[in-house]
């Protein structure tokens, strides 16, 4: 079956058959290639004069065009998206963190901080405990956690071979 030129598919080969090229945004000569060129002009690139490029599908995920019922309007050629995203506190949940002490004193029984949280104390020395009933502190106590490494937004993949249809039948408008 001869394809429409144009047509893009996925081979699970390495290698674009004859009369097919790599979706990888290679440049074509426009004089050799006019029929493909009438159809996708250089949407994908180029110059538009000697030369155009064919879709780059590589570490893509292609998406149908136009606008689903609640969903976003894609257009033609349209490229969006990242592979990884850094999550920033507008992008959290409103939540609170817990800042425990202990609730026995009023004396501590270690004098620094290391492996020990505050006591309830009203002396000088030692001011930290390491056991006892832990109860909850200020809120204003809990520092900044986190950090702005970006994390990878891509669901499971296979790599596939997609390929656009140089030659073959003209497709006619209905």
């Amino acid at each position: 079956m001869e394809p429409f030129i144009g047509q893009i598919c996925i081979f699970g080969f390495n290698y674009a058959p004859q009369g097919w090229g790599l979706c990888n945004g290679q440049q074509l000569s426009i004089s050799q290639n006019q029929p493909l060129f009438a159809l996708i002009g250089n949407t994908y690139g180029g110059d538009g004069r000697t030369v155009f490029n064919l879709p780059d599908l590589r570490g893509r995920t292609p998406i149908g065009m136009g606008q689903g019922p609640g969903l976003s309007n894609y257009v033609w050629a349209q490229k969006g998206g990242s592979e990884t995203s850094t999550l920033v506190v507008n992008n959290l949940p409103a939540h609170t963190h817990a800042l425990n002490a202990y609730a026995e004193g009023p004396a501590g029984n270690v004098a620094g901080p290391k492996d020990a949280l505050p006591a309830n104390t009203g002396g000088l020395d030692p001011e930290y405990r390491t056991s006892g009933t832990l109860v909850q502190m200020s809120p204003q106590g809990v520092g900044m956690t986190g950090s702005a490494t970006p994390f990878s937004n891509i669901p499971p993949y296979i790599a596939l071979n997609f390929c656009i249809a140089i030659q073959g039948i003209w497709p006619q408008r209905p």
